[in-house]
């Protein structure tokens, strides 16, 4: 097989993935019509969660909770860690490695129950994401209750976090990583892929079929050029704590930009926000691989 086939066949192979994913996360969405409001049911807004929503990433915010709860080792983050970081600096792209990386993205909860995870997750809210939801972002969501309209979060965590960080925050609901799960085991495989990038858009193209919203009428926030696929299908598109990337995009595009940091701390994080963001979730999977070939 030529080089050019291969790198084909990748991008093919990806985009069913993403599909997939999206597919999965519309169809766990849940769909809560508030009625203190006249119903816009035609239009909805959707949110990125980490550094969006939430100051940081929640799935590492989800991994520090089970590693408090010795669902895993401080050796397996660190060796996570190392192994995410030269990945990304050595640009090595091993196909039999971003496989396992992405299989064993969620495995970390493999053999947990759902109800075990939800339940836990009620406790790590709690005690680590609570305290870091943007204020700002949080009133830009309300607003969009207030007008009637359906609110969505749409991010990389397991639907089960995604849908209690929507319930918190009184939201419609979420769409997040389906994680595979037999008579309410979870199997440590994904439905598809994460729900990261292209697999964003693929969820909100999904709901808004299943739902018939214009998406001419949708907003759509988030901080990462990551979700430009998302981004760009709506008509009311928001940079919310921008990279420096998606800030650039927008600025060029005339899309609004909000940022709720300050000074200095939000001139570095644009710099480095994606990066970081992206190694978050990285290194969970790669520490999940380690964890599972140490324990076998």
């Amino acid at each position: 097989m030529t080089a050019r086939r291969t790198t084909s066949k990748r991008r093919l192979d990806l985009k069913r993935r993403s599909a997939l994913a999206g597919e999965a996360a519309a169809a766990n969405a849940e769909v809560e019509i508030a009625l203190d409001h006249p119903p816009q049911l035609d239009s909805a807004a959707f949110f990125d969660v980490d550094n969006t929503i939430m100051q940081g990433a929640s799935i590492f915010h989800l991994a520090r909770g089970l590693h408090q709860r010795h669902f895993f080792t401080t050796r397996d983050l660190l060796s996570a860690a190392w192994k995410q970081a030269y990945f990304r600096v050595a640009g090595v792209e091993d196909p039999a490695h971003v496989a396992d990386a992405r299989n064993s993205a969620l495995g970390f909860i493999a053999g947990h129950t759902v109800s075990e995870l939800e339940s836990v997750g009620e406790e790590i809210f709690d005690e680590l994401m609570a305290h870091r939801i943007w204020p700002g972002t949080r009133a830009l969501a309300q607003l969009h209750l207030d007008q009637g309209q359906r609110v969505w979060l749409v991010t990389a965590a397991p639907i089960e976090i995604a849908g209690l960080i929507a319930r918190r925050l009184g939201l419609t609901g979420a769409m997040g990583t389906v994680a595979e799960h037999v008579d309410g085991v979870y199997t440590g495989r994904l439905v598809g892929d994460l729900l990261h990038g292209p697999a964003k858009a693929e969820a909100v193209r999904a709901l808004a079929e299943r739902e018939a919203l214009d998406l001419s009428r949708c907003s759509a926030y988030s901080d990462s050029a990551n979700d430009l696929p998302m981004l760009s299908m709506v008509g009311d598109p928001c940079a919310v704590n921008p990279d420096r990337t998606l800030r650039a995009h927008a600025r060029q595009h005339g899309w609004r930009i909000r940022d709720y940091r300050t000074g200095r701390k939000a001139a570095r994080a644009g710099v480095i926000a994606a990066g970081l963001g992206g190694m978050a979730t990285g290194a969970v999977a790669a520490g999940v691989a380690v964890h599972r070939t140490l324990r076998h």
